[in-house]
Formats: structure tokens, sequence, C-alpha cells
């Protein structure tokens, strides 16, 4: 069957052309103008080489040129391949090569951090705009633009989404057109019930599922118009809701704990729709949001692996504080017995188990890992390695992770990808990273380290000089923002860790002031 993830652009284009589809700063754009110029940049993308099929790294923060790049590239038939702008050097290379990409583009702005990266990988640049003859947008203006998106088919990759793993190497999920449409069609139309005259913050990055698939994408199938923030600051965030009458906002727990502090005694914004996920929303907040702005919250669940939404609280189903909510259509999310590997085993109602997922939504595996998809993906559900249970009502609970991700500020930190890192730095014996929890990430990094001895007159290692080293190597949100100096760790019967005993240990650090 041919679909194409291009359709959600497109079809907007046709019905509302003139509708004002974006908004970022001073520039806004329309549907017809945005779509147009992805056709044009797809021209560009065929002229230098770029085939359906093809992987285009894409590095940029949240605005109009991300947009019609990340457009233009699907409309060329190839795959989006989305890098977080924080990502420092060697973080960015690993991605270029493993999703084999034949050309990465970047934001002005970000060009001097991908130069290297590219450099390494072999990989050419270009650059979205800046003013110069050979950017993406200058060009763009000198094609015939391509008279129509490339025909593909629902089964074939759209989008190469970067998920860190457990060996610390991030694995590439491959999201399908059909993943794509399917999971923005159901959020926008079912879930939560967007409508063409919403104005929505599009505060959440765009080179993360969430803000592609629930922010931007549900909003332009309707034919919404979304305010383009490039980094949330919550100040600003009040600011561009007020200018532009902002009635939808989409966003993780830290964001709807800063905008309660920055609107103060403020008058708040006329919200009509709120969603939150990424992670844990506190019922606290939650209620404390609600009472201020007067719109009702509804909190969801969903992963890279799932496009993202797989739960939500629903308006049909009723809305519960503290709940994932329902399913969303076409998706079934059950609870399994945790212990068993080679197959699913379902458990009933307020039994504690593994979430496990399957549905139009679940990704078809990850990019050169056969045994990581083989693990991920048992009986025809997608194992997501976190704890829950269902109640009596059908509402989901996340109760735990099962694995041992620290989710901060709505962002995925996995430990092993820092311990690497950490290990590296010569007077480092042993050290394990742990989530331990925090009032306003929900979690915070803390390392657990045992120096080595160092030699007579030598300052001992601090804390502050292996947070210097982390920041080197790992990005801004995974570094350990907490430092514990202990004289072993604990270790279980197979010599492995421990970290539930350090959580447990030093969980008094994360609510420290």
């Amino acid at each position: 069957m041919q679909l194409s993830l291009a359709s959600v652009l497109h079809e907007s284009a046709l019905r509302f052309p003139d509708r004002v589809a974006a908004i970022e700063d001073a520039r806004e754009a329309t549907y017809r103008e945005l779509w147009d110029g992805a056709l044009a940049r797809a021209a560009v993308l065929r002229e230098l080489g770029v085939r359906p099929g093809d992987r285009v790294a894409l590095l940029a923060p949240n605005g109009i040129d991300f947009v019609t790049a990340y457009f233009g590239i699907v409309a060329a038939g190839a795959v989006v391949v989305p890098v977080a702008p924080m990502l420092v050097a060697d973080e960015i290379e690993h991605l270029v090569r493993d999703s084999g990409a034949r050309l990465a583009l970047a934001e002005h702005g970000c060009a001097a951090q991908l130069a290297p990266a590219v450099a390494a990988a072999g990989v050419p640049a270009v650059v979205l705009r800046d003013g110069g003859d050979d950017d993406l947008t200058t060009r763009a203006g000198d094609v015939n633009p391509l008279p129509a998106a490339v025909a593909r088919t629902s089964e074939e990759p759209a989008v190469l989404f970067y998920t860190s793993g457990t060996t610390g190497r991030p694995k590439g999920a491959i999201l399908s057109h059909g993943n794509l449409v399917m999971n923005c069609f159901v959020n926008a139309f079912m879930a939560n019930e967007f409508r063409g005259d919403d104005v929505v913050l599009g505060c959440l990055p765009l080179f993360h599922t969430f803000g592609q698939t629930v922010a931007m994408n549900s909003a332009f199938l309707v034919g919404a118009t979304v305010v383009l923030q490039p980094r949330f600051d919550a100040a600003d965030a009040l600011a561009l809701m007020r200018r532009h009458d902002v009635n939808v906002l989409i966003g993780v727990p830290t964001m709807y704990i800063a905008l309660l502090e920055a609107l103060g005694d403020g008058e708040p914004v006329a919200l009509r729709m709120c969603v939150s996920g990424g992670a844990p929303l506190p019922v606290a907040v939650l209620e404390a949001f609600e009472a201020r702005f007067g719109c009702c919250v509804q909190e969801g669940y969903g992963l890279s692996e799932t496009s993202p939404t797989a739960t939500v609280n629903q308006p049909s189903f009723g809305l519960r504080p503290g709940s994932i909510g329902h399913p969303l259509w076409g998706v079934e999310v059950e609870i399994a017995r945790p212990e068993v590997e080679d197959r699913i085993e379902l458990l009933g109602e307020e039994q504690l188990g593994e979430i496990v997922i399957r549905g139009h939504n679940v990704f078809a595996g990850y990019h050169g890992l056969p045994e990581a998809t083989a693990a991920a993906l048992v009986d025809g559900w997608f194992r997501t390695g976190d704890l829950g249970v269902k109640d009596a009502d059908g509402f989901r609970h996340v109760i735990d992770r099962k694995k041992d991700m620290i989710l901060r500020g709505g962002y995925n930190v996995y430990p092993r990808e820092v311990e690497e890192a950490l290990a590296r730095h010569p007077q480092v014996e042993q050290v394990a990273v742990v989530g331990v929890p925090h009032p306003t990430h929900g979690e915070e990094v803390l390392a657990v380290v045992v120096a080595r001895a160092r030699a007579a007159g030598e300052d001992p290692l601090t804390a502050e000089e292996l947070i210097a080293w982390a920041a080197e190597r790992v990005a801004r949100h995974k570094r350990p923002r907490l430092v514990a100096f202990a004289g072993s760790l604990p270790l279980g019967p197979s010599r492995k860790v421990l970290k539930r005993e350090l959580r447990a240990q030093y969980a008094h650090l994360g609510e420290a002031p």
C-alpha cells in the first residue's frame, strides 16, 4: 500500500493553502509555502545524489528551516535521521556512521558542531540557510521543485530515531511511513482531538519523536498552526503563548513545572488542551497546573520505538491523574510476566509486570542489530523494559523501570554510556551511574565512584573534575550533576553491581537543595 509521511503536509497544503502553518519569531509560513519549500529542497537533495531509501542526517533546532528540510527529505523518498543539537562530535559521528547517512544537513549555528563528525565519517554536509550560494535554501530557489513526493509504501522506513540502549551506544529505531502516519492520525482525531483552529506551542524538540508526531505532525494533519520555539524557556514560552493566542500545549513534566513557576501570580493563558509525556508527571504538579490554567492535562506514555504514543488519558475513557490512560485506537498495551524472556505471558488486572505493546505504532526493529530486535520484539509484542499494572477500569500505570534507564527532564539517559565515559578518567577505578529522585527533573544523574589512590602530594579526585571530564564526552542532558565517592560498590553473587542498593543509599542527594 502506498503511503507517505509527506502526505501529512501535502494534504493540508491542498486543503488550507493560505492558512499559517508555522511561526518562528517574525517569520510565518503558510501550508502552501511549507509544501512548496519541501518539494524544492527535495529537488536539491536529488541533485546532491540522494535517492529513495537513502539516509539523510538533520541537525537543527526547532524552526521553519527544520520543517521544510524534514519534509523535503521525506518528499525525496529518503529517510530522516534526526540529530539532537546538544550531542557532541563523537556522538554525532556514531549516528552518521551507523545510519549510513549519504548526506548531512545542518542549521547554520550547528554547522561547526557537525563539521568534525561528518569529516570523520566521510559524509558531505550542507547548511540549511546562511545566505551563501551553496546553502540548501538558496539552491532550492534555483531548481525546479519535484512535481510530487516520491511514492513510498507504508512499510518502508521514514525516520530512523536513535535511542540509547544498555550497550551504551545509541540504537537506530526504524519507524515506517505507516507507523508515523497512523500515530499522528490517531493522536489528532481520536486521542487528543486536535482542531483546525488550534494554535500549538512547538516547544518540544523536533529531533525527538514526541515533538515530531504529537506536536508537529498531528497539528499539521488537521491544519492547525504551530508556534515554534527553538529552545524551551518558560518565560519566553508564556510570552509566545500570549502573543499568538496559543491554546494547545504539548510538553514534558519539567516544562509544566517551569511554566507554573514562571507564571507566578500572573494571568494564565487560556488553554484548551494539554498533553504531557516523556516522563511521569507528578500528580501535585498536574493538579496545580490544572488549577492555575483551568485546563485538564492528558498524561500519556510511549517510546521512540512506538512512534511514540501507546497510551494517553483520553476524554472518551475519562481522565485519571497518576495514570497513563488507555491505549490508542488500534494499539494493544498489556502487562507480561517480566522474568520470561523468550515468550510473552500476559498477566491479569492489578498484577505488576513488564509493559508490552503491539499495533500499528510498533517499529520495524533496530537498524543493523538483529539480536537486539529479536530481544525487543517477541511473539509480535514490543517489550518496553518498563514495569506497570492495568487497573480494574483499564487505566495503565507505570510503576518502575525494569532496566536502569534514567529519565532526566523527559530525556532518556542510559547509565552504561555515561559510565564508559567516566571510566576513561585515569583516576577512576570503578563507577556506577544511577538515577536518584529530583523535585523538578524527575531524576538526577548520580555517579558513584571508586577512585584510584593518587601519589603522595597529589590532590584527591574531585566531583568537579569528573563533571568537567564528562562535559567533554557526553551530551549535556546525560552528564552527572551529582558525584559520590565510595570505598567499594555493592556486588551481587554474580559480581554485578547492585544498583538498587545505590539508589536507596544515595536517594537523599537528589532532594538536597
